[in-house]
C-alpha cells in the first residue's frame, strides 16, 4: 500500500475535493494542516518546494502540486 500524505489547510476547496476523492476510493492518507502546523508548513516548502494546497506526497517520491485528478489517479494506479 502507498503511503500518502496530504497537505492541506482550512477553507481550501480543492482540499476538500481531495479529501473526499480519496475517501471513496478506500485510499488511507495522512493530513498534514498547514495552517496548525508550523513544522508540516516548512516541509512543504523546503523539502516539497511546494506554497499551494493539497499537495499530495505519495511514498516520499511522487509529489502532485494541487488537485490534478488525472495526476493523482495515475499515481495511484487507477484507471484515468
Amino acid at each position: 500500500m502507498k503511503k500518502i500524505t496530504v497537505y492541506t489547510q482550512p477553507d481550501c476547496p480543492p482540499c476538500e475535493y481531495a479529501k473526499l476523492f480519496l475517501q471513496e476510493k478506500g485510499v488511507s492518507f495522512e493530513l498534514k494542516d498547514i495552517q496548525k502546523d508550523a513544522k508540516a508548513k516548512k516541509e512543504l516548502m523546503t523539502k516539497y518546494n511546494s506554497y499551494s494546497t493539497p499537495t499530495f506526497v505519495i511514498d516520499d517520491e511522487t509529489v502532485i502540486t494541487g488537485f490534478q485528478l488525472e495526476a493523482l489517479q495515475s499515481a495511484l494506479g487507477f484507471e484515468v
